[in-house]
């Protein structure tokens, strides 16, 4: 059996595709002290930034499972921009502010449910005061 891959990419590429045929502008909340994060450091604020992820302000736009690569215009240069899905805290739009924050749970198959004792004809647990 294959391992179940993580839900983020596909969550921030869903949001991001709903958000454009909106006509909205998304926006993703990034970690920038995350590993492998390189982003303009002049526009990190308290350890995050927000980047516009509109087909307008991005060029050669990626949004794969693993990173999201771009270029982008700050202050009139020309940056290259790439990160890993896993930096991504969140997504929005710009307009509405509708959108979501991702938890550590979207980045890996979800932990397997422990079995009720009762349901598999065991005794259930039961704890006793030791003095």
């Amino acid at each position: 059996m294959r391992p179940t891959p993580p839900k983020r990419p596909y969550l921030l590429r869903a949001m991001h595709q709903w958000m454009t045929d909106s006509g909205h502008t998304p926006h993703v909340i990034v970690d920038a002290d995350r590993a492998g994060v390189e982003v303009p450091r002049a526009y990190v604020k308290d350890s995050k930034i927000v980047l516009n992820l509109s087909i307008t302000a991005t060029q050669k736009l990626r949004l794969g499972n693993e990173w999201i690569e771009f270029e982008a215009r700050f202050a009139g240069a020309v940056h290259h921009v790439s990160f890993p899905v896993s930096a991504v805290l969140g997504v929005y739009a710009r307009e509405t502010g509708e959108g979501m924050v991702f938890s550590e749970q979207d980045l890996g198959p979800e932990p397997p449910t422990r079995p009720n004792p009762v349901e598999e004809g065991g005794r259930r647990p039961q704890l006793k005061v030791v003095k």
